[in-house]
């Protein structure tokens, strides 16, 4: 199955004033988010990658055409350097499409620019490039293929650190509340497609504002509601959050290094 990744945004909140690189290409450990994203998605056998580039792009083209294997995989190392026998392999049996679809559009007007590259598939992954997380994909897959739904989305719970605030009509506040504390769930980022959500964006649209929110006015919207680890990557205190993880060596979104017998946190 074909997985589209979004990878040509600015990532303003991340940008540190001192680089350009886009946000998928933040480095968690020894790779960029991207491949993290990547290597979830080919554990599952889904291994045909479509590149929706645009801010930053020569980064990600750069990035991939240069790959070090050796950076992430054992190796034996022969003849003085001159022969490099890799243990294992990260990307060999990829596919990777580097598509350039604009620096300024929005995230559905890029999906339409790649819709002949998924046209021979009857369901489809998309996904923002920049979020981790270990649900089930293969779940996921299942349930929406049992069901009559145009797209769904992996739905997951809001950061319990926020509060939410109950307000009057005169501007006072009856109530505040942890965003924990209530049933309030978010956009995960991954989602699964068949080919009708092309229906619903228009020329330069929104896959969510435009396609997801017409397809639920509809009935045609399923969520997958995911409690278990799901970390976005929207800010810098994200990212070192997720580097400090990494450095402890909490990967629980790196499942092709886990124990496969672990069961994912449940579903609901």
């Amino acid at each position: 199955m074909k997985v589209v990744l979004f990878c040509g945004g600015y990532g303003l909140r991340m940008r540190d004033g001192t680089t350009e690189v886009s946000k998928p290409m933040i480095m968690v450990g020894h790779r960029p988010l991207i491949w993290h994203v990547m290597r979830y998605y080919a554990h599952y056998g889904h291994d045909e990658f479509i590149l929706c580039l645009g801010y930053g792009a020569h980064h990600i083209k750069d990035y991939f055409l240069n790959y070090r294997e050796t950076a992430s995989n054992d190796f034996v190392l022969r003849e003085g350097g001159r022969r490099i026998d890799l243990l294992s392999t990260d990307i060999a049996n990829w596919t990777i499409h580097f598509v350039d679809t604009g620096v300024d559009s929005a995230i559905g007007e890029r999906l339409r620019r790649v819709r002949h590259l998924v046209a021979d598939e009857d369901v489809f992954l998309a996904n923002y490039s920049d979020v981790l997380t270990d649900a089930p994909l293969p779940i996921m897959i299942d349930r929406f293929r049992d069901s009559d739904a145009t797209a769904s989305l992996l739905a997951a719970r809001p950061d319990p650190s926020f509060h939410c605030v109950d307000i009057d009509g005169s501007g006072r506040i009856r109530q505040i509340r942890a965003a924990g504390d209530l049933d309030l769930w978010v956009n995960g980022g991954f989602f699964v497609l068949r080919q009708g959500v092309f229906d619903h964006i228009p020329k330069g649209g929104d896959l969510v504002g435009d396609a997801c929110t017409a397809l639920a006015e509809r009935g045609q919207l399923l969520s997958y509601r995911y409690t278990g680890f799901w970390h976005p990557t929207d800010t810098i205190k994200e990212r070192n959050n997720l580097e400090a993880l990494f450095s402890q060596g909490e990967r629980p979104w790196m499942v092709w290094e886990n124990d496969s017998t672990r069961a994912p946190a449940p579903a609901v």
